[in-house]
């Protein structure tokens, strides 16, 4: 079953829906994932997108019989991952259970990543004799630094929650029974943010990372939000202590 996409208030939520297979991505699931992206970066509604999964793990990556059709120019997986990155939308991964191969990039690739204590993650591409694409290998270098990549790429070792908060994988670790509490509580804290600042200061801060950003337009986002509405709504808000009610404009 192709992955589904769902709407609610400030909030898109595309689950994975192969739970007896680990949701292990197909082909098919490239370009219906990079179409699900595109339809949340279509409404100016939206703030906040979760990438979640079904039963037991969050997803096993891409089915390695099926690498052949991996990286198909226009729905290749490693275009998929961009795209998740490049999401206009600030982007929440819900790690509940193992995340392997390829979909650890599918999570670096997220704003925030959330998981509990049954979370676990390795990646096995050179156990398996495939070179990973340019695009996940600059994310790993960018996201968790060079000697954790190389640990993680090229012993392929298992890493555990704890591991995976320790090196930078996982953003927030939550004690068990907790996770969907801090998923709503952090999407809520997200989606009660101004959408200038907030969809600006995510698209920067992420080329910063990877030395590509241009002062100029950095320049021009600020002077943006100076002259906004939301700014004055915001300053209102602080002096007359109630909650901002921010239009994007």
């Amino acid at each position: 079953m192709l992955p589904e996409l769902s709407f609610q208030d400030h909030v898109a939520t595309i689950t994975l829906c192969r739970p007896e297979v680990a949701n292990r991505l197909a082909p098919e699931d490239l370009p219906a994932l990079m179409a699900h992206v595109r339809a949340v970066d279509a409404r100016d509604d939206i703030r906040v997108l979760v990438l979640r999964a079904q039963g037991k793990h969050f997803c096993s990556g891409f089915d390695i019989s099926e690498v052949g059709n991996s990286q198909n120019q226009g729905s290749s997986f490693g275009e998929m991952v961009d795209v998740v990155e490049q999401c206009r939308a600030v982007t929440l991964a819900v790690v509940h259970g193992g995340v392997y191969g390829g979909a650890t990039d599918m999570a670096l690739a997220c704003d925030f990543r959330i998981g509990g204590p049954a979370a676990e993650m390795f990646m096995p591409a050179a156990r398996l004799g495939l070179h990973f694409y340019r695009g996940g290998l600059e994310r790993y270098v960018s996201r968790l630094g060079l000697d954790t990549a190389k640990r993680l790429f090229l012993t392929c070792e298992k890493l555990d929650s704890a591991e995976m908060k320790a090196c930078g994988f996982l953003t927030h670790l939550v004690p068990e029974g907790g996770l969907e509490a801090a998923v709503q509580g952090l999407a809520g804290t997200l989606a009660s943010m101004a959408p200038l600042p907030l969809f600006g200061m995510k698209k920067h801060l992420n080329r910063i990372a990877r030395q590509q950003h241009d002062g100029a337009e950095i320049d021009a986002d600020v002077q943006r939000t100076i002259r906004s509405d939301d700014l004055r709504e915001g300053g209102a808000a602080w002096r007359e202590k109630r909650a901002p009610r921010f239009t994007g404009r």
